[in-house]
């Protein structure tokens, strides 16, 4: 496994992110305990997750899952840097949240966090990342709840997920001014070689304010995986986003020249893509959400993978990003 440091900061993370979306949802836990050893074996030790995976009457889970893991011992929990996130309702699907039970207002951040150290089975989380912009919280109360938790040990870093560009400046450059924050040191967005949006100006300032990027959906929802040569050969078939881009003519036409593409120079779909986001600028590391230790072991071979300038080229002509900020949409 490769390491970089994520963003500004010391801290040494593998270039893959261990996803765990999935573990509960469609992995069960014994299953789930199995990848995240074998994640460990191979060297991944950014672990990322979220305190409502498990969705639906099952939020919570997913932490759960990875608390009885930390449990078995063995050092797991020592060689982990482990990453989960704040925002979201916590009550079942349907329910409404109680006022203050979600965003991030101070009372939901103590809160949240005493929740997920409880679910986590830890006295601390190393990055608390925020998974959406809350419109409603200024962020000096958001950072004086940082401060504080920081103060008593339980988070160590803080990252968001979704922010816009000016999002991440307005929340660093508070940060900054306040003192004694180091503010956001990392950004999952959505990223890949078909949603390239970002470039315009999420990653330049993610760059610009030291922030390490940690693409979700690096395939974008299975698209880049091979997807249509799995449907000929009677595999899985497409659903969800993949199914409805396959739907159009024109997208399904540029899947089908990405495959022929990797087809002729011997790649894989899905291990091309990953590998591809590791070529990107300011890019740490993508979230792989494996559902079975077979996935995994794609995702890892992807970081030894080195793309040739012909392949990078043709896959810049087949999917080609929006340009950089402001040219892209000023002239």
């Amino acid at each position: 496994m490769k390491y970089t440091q994520l963003g500004r900061t010391g801290l040494k993370v593998s270039r893959l992110v261990l996803g765990t979306m999935n573990f509960g949802p469609q992995t069960d836990e014994a299953a789930s305990h199995a990848i995240m050893d074998a994640a460990l074996d191979a060297g991944i030790n950014f672990f990322d997750t979220a305190n409502v995976y498990g969705w639906g009457e099952n939020k919570g889970r997913t932490e759960r899952i990875i608390g009885d893991w930390f449990a078995k011992g063995g050092e797991r929990r020592d060689k982990v840097v482990l990453a989960t996130k704040v925002y979201g309702n916590m009550a079942p699907d349907g329910d409404g949240a109680w006022p203050n039970h979600d965003k991030l207002s101070a009372l939901n951040i103590r809160r949240a966090v005493d929740a997920s150290l409880k679910r986590l089975q830890t006295d601390h989380i190393d990055v608390y990342q925020f998974h959406h912009v809350d419109r409603s919280t200024p962020f000096e109360e958001i950072w004086q709840a940082i401060d504080v938790l920081v103060q008593q040990g339980k988070i160590l870093y803080v990252g968001s997920s979704n922010f816009p560009g000016y999002k991440i400046a307005q929340a660093n450059e508070i940060a900054a001014r306040r003192g004694g924050t180091i503010g956001l040191v990392s950004e999952q967005c959505l990223y890949n070689l078909a949603e390239r949006r970002a470039e315009m100006e999420v990653i330049p300032a993610a760059q610009d304010y030291g922030l390490g990027v940690i693409p979700w959906s690096p395939l974008h929802g299975g698209l880049l995986g091979g997807v249509i040569k799995k449907e000929v050969q009677g595999g899985r078939r497409a659903s969800g986003r993949a199914a409805d881009t396959l739907a159009d003519p024109t997208a399904r036409a540029q899947i089908q020249a990405y495959e022929d593409l990797l087809d002729k120079h011997g790649l894989e779909p899905g291990e091309a893509a990953l590998a591809w986001l590791l070529t990107r600028p300011g890019v740490t590391g993508p979230i792989v959400g494996p559902r079975t230790a077979g996935q995994l072991e794609s995702a890892i071979r992807a970081v030894d993978l080195e793309l040739g300038e012909d392949v990078l080229t043709g896959l810049d002509e087949i999917f080609p990003g929006p340009g950089p900020s402001p040219e892209a949409f000023a002239w």
